[in-house]
């Protein structure tokens, strides 16, 4: 066991119980984990492709935890999750050939317009609300599209899932929660074939990574439970401003553009 855990950074491994905790209530978990490989050495498409595959321990055991307490039914979910993984496996192909820059400059615009529905949406309860569409269409058109999204980029899935889930299939947030972590499940599997298929994925650190992310992914999913909304929208709001916040200043135009402001202003100043 000690050869095996050679060479293996404990910042990836503190990195991902973290990441799964976070990940498992409100999404956002690849904020932690896909810096911390990038900081570990590796590459741009190695992180991703590794992140894909630790990711998967940390969504499966949430998944396995909302199921366990009935917050979640699998096979009634199950066409919805292969539309998912579809999605995500169309995007990760994609991924290779369309620029990321578009993303990368509008993704934080729509991070924060999430965190500011859910903190000024009155009455987010873990009680559900009528549904603005039926199950039939959202699993047709919003989970490939989102799906979609999580193979060619990735950050704010999660959170894109929730904003479905509340607004528009009138799922609680306890409720959303769980579905998200399905079909998140889903969809990452679907990258994570595709990133095996293209050969740039670190088996050995994602699958000690995988093992952490088990475990704070089932933590985050008991402390969810217990507390539901009361700790559910808060952690999302944080999440969705701390992804933004670095997006914004990680080779983003706007992050480029506000830095030559600060620039300016200091320099006048």
């Amino acid at each position: 066991m000690s050869a095996f855990l050679e060479n293996v950074p404990p910042l990836l491994i503190v990195a991902a119980f973290i990441a799964g905790f976070i990940d498992s209530i409100a999404g956002g978990g690849g904020l932690v984990t896909v810096p911390a490989l990038l900081l570990a050495g590796f590459s741009p498409v190695e992180s991703l492709g590794t992140n894909k595959l630790q990711s998967l321990f940390g969504s499966a055991s949430a998944t396995i935890a909302y199921a366990q307490q009935g917050h979640v039914h699998l096979k009634k979910q199950l066409p919805a999750a292969l539309m998912s993984a579809l999605g995500a496996v169309g995007g990760a192909l994609l991924a290779g050939f369309l620029p990321g820059e578009v993303l990368r400059a509008f993704l934080p615009i729509l991070l924060i317009a999430i965190a500011i529905y859910f903190a000024l949406k009155p009455n987010m309860v873990d009680v559900d609300r009528a549904q603005r569409v039926t199950p039939f269409l959202f699993g047709l058109t919003v989970v490939p599209l989102i799906g979609f999204y999580d193979g060619l980029f990735g950050p704010g899935t999660g959170s894109f899932f929730m904003l479905s889930f509340v607004s528009l299939a009138g799922y609680g947030l306890l409720k959303a929660t769980a579905h998200t972590k399905l079909l998140n499940f889903a969809s990452n599997l679907g990258g994570f074939i595709t990133f095996a298929f293209l050969g740039v994925i670190n088996w050995k650190i994602g699958l000690l990574m995988g093992i952490a992310q088990f475990a704070g992914a089932r933590f985050g999913a008991s402390l969810a439970m217990k507390s539901g909304a009361r700790i559910i929208k808060p952690l999302l709001i944080v999440v969705c401003l701390a992804l933004a916040t670095k997006l914004l200043y990680a080779d983003n135009p706007w992050g480029a553009w506000l830095a030559a402001l600060f620039r300016t202003a200091g320099s006048v100043g």
